[in-house]
């Protein structure tokens, strides 16, 4: 289906939902294809095609909204779909925050973001890829094995249309690779990883590159000691500090302010960071893995800084949650096709420092450098942390060892107010951060 042809798939669905008798409607259409090949030993393990075209409607009658998603797509059913869910609207509660954007809030131009390559690699290509990466990672003298390598691709194109005059659409197309290496054996095995994903396919890491690095670390791990319980300066290496970045995006959700769940709810305008420090959100960046020329509820969307020079600047918010704080709405609405907008970060970046990281670490005489975390372990209500990690200890600024087993606790408040960045900062994801030192985390071990 063509961008127009999808575009009046969404337009039709929210006129329809109006002959039933809505107040109002906004419709999203999503046309999908992706392909995943999955390899093991150089052998195509498993190849996996997929294809659907969707459409989900919300509709509102007087301050009461409901929303229903199909994938039958002739004029009957998109009939049926609308009055299914005029006929929920009149059932459900009001909501007196509920409601579509005004005109003087949606986008009126779709800047063009260079989101969707004119052709994907083909099932050859793919598999070169990740035979590639999966022969890298085995070249390299100690690992023993490789769970697996894999590759895709994706294609999607997005519309959307609002009964207040908003419509418009966007393609993004994804292709990524990764690898998993295991070096060792018996019970002294250990396991590393790397992947990369683009938009375009000239913007992958070179697969033989990600295979050597992940076959590199697997080996580095091997022999692993465990450490008493302590306080030390804890690194947390770039490929986890961004995590860091989701806790803060977690707390500053609107959603979770508004409903006074978030340890940060009453932050707006304090300094939560040594002077300095930028945290940016960018839905605008070209060629970024979660850049949107407009929200998903049709909203004009823009880069800001989330943290300036230390400050916490804004919430993250849609419109619904920007009603309940009496704040304007930042454009960060996204959505599926079977429910209502909520709060979503983009494209999330902690500005890069201006210490080199083996300048930092030569500043650590014992510490730990984190290359690993487990589970979730972030509380927003309070902002207690606690995540199982592994990595390696710093003797005198130096990595004299790998440790597994280790558990990471502390406040996420007294953490953001001790992080200082380091210079590596490097583009590879939606949400990207260079190496970061956080003073006087607390280390439970043996």
């Amino acid at each position: 289906m063509t961008d127009g042809s999808l575009n009046q798939l969404a337009v039709d669905v929210v006129a329809r939902a109006m002959g039933c008798g809505a107040d109002g409607a906004d419709a999203m259409a999503i046309d999908r294809q992706d392909v995943t090949l999955h390899l093991r030993h150089g052998a195509v393990e498993k190849l996996e095609r997929a294809e659907a075209r969707e459409v989900g409607v919300r509709v509102f009658v007087g301050q009461s909204s409901a929303t229903v998603c199909g994938s039958t797509l002739d004029g009957a059913a998109l009939t049926r779909l609308a009055e299914r869910a005029v006929a929920m609207a009149r059932r459900a509660p009001a909501d007196p925050l509920a409601g579509l954007a005004g005109p003087d809030l949606l986008a009126h131009s779709i800047p063009d973001l260079d989101l969707a390559a004119a052709t994907l690699p083909g099932e050859a290509d793919l598999k070169a890829m990740a035979l590639a990466a999966e022969a890298a990672a085995l070249a390299v003298d100690g690992v023993t094995q490789c769970e697996g390598a894999s590759a895709s691709t994706s294609r999607r194109q997005v519309a959307l249309a609002t009964s207040q005059g908003f419509a418009g659409g966007y393609g993004r197309t994804t292709t990524g690779f990764s690898i998993s290496a295991i070096a060792g054996t018996g019970t002294g095995m250990e396991r590393d990883y790397g992947h990369s994903s683009a938009c375009h396919v000239e913007d992958l890491r070179d697969p033989v590159t990600v295979g050597t690095e992940a076959g590199t670390r697997a080996v580095k791990r091997l022999s692993p000691r465990k450490l008493a319980s302590q306080a030390v300066p804890v690194i947390f290496d770039r490929r986890v500090a961004s995590s860091l970045l989701m806790h803060l995006a977690a707390a500053i959700n609107g959603q979770t302010v508004a409903n006074g769940a978030s340890f940060l709810k009453n932050d707006r305008g304090k300094a939560l960071f040594r002077p300095g420090i930028t945290i940016s959100d960018d839905p605008l960046r070209r060629r970024g893995l979660a850049s949107r020329p407009f929200d998903g509820e049709g909203l004009v969307t823009r880069a800001m800084d989330l943290v300036a020079d230390g400050v916490l600047t804004d919430f993250v918010l849609d419109l619904h949650s920007a009603r309940q704080l009496g704040l304007p709405p930042t454009g960060h609405g996204a959505r599926g096709l079977a429910s209502p907008p909520s709060p979503s970060v983009t494209n999330l970046t902690l500005a890069r420092g201006t210490t080199p990281l083996a300048d930092m670490m030569a500043g650590v005489a014992r510490g730990l450098l984190v290359m690993e975390l487990i589970g979730s372990g972030a509380n927003v209500v309070n902002g207690d942390y606690s995540r199982g990690a592994s990595g390696f200890w710093i003797e005198n600024g130096i990595a004299v060892y790998p440790v597994s087993e280790v558990t990471i606790a502390g406040n996420l408040r007294d953490m953001f107010r001790q992080l200082t960045p380091a210079d590596d900062l490097e583009f590879r994801g939606s949400v990207n951060a260079p190496s970061v030192l956080v003073e006087g985390l607390t280390l439970a071990g043996r």
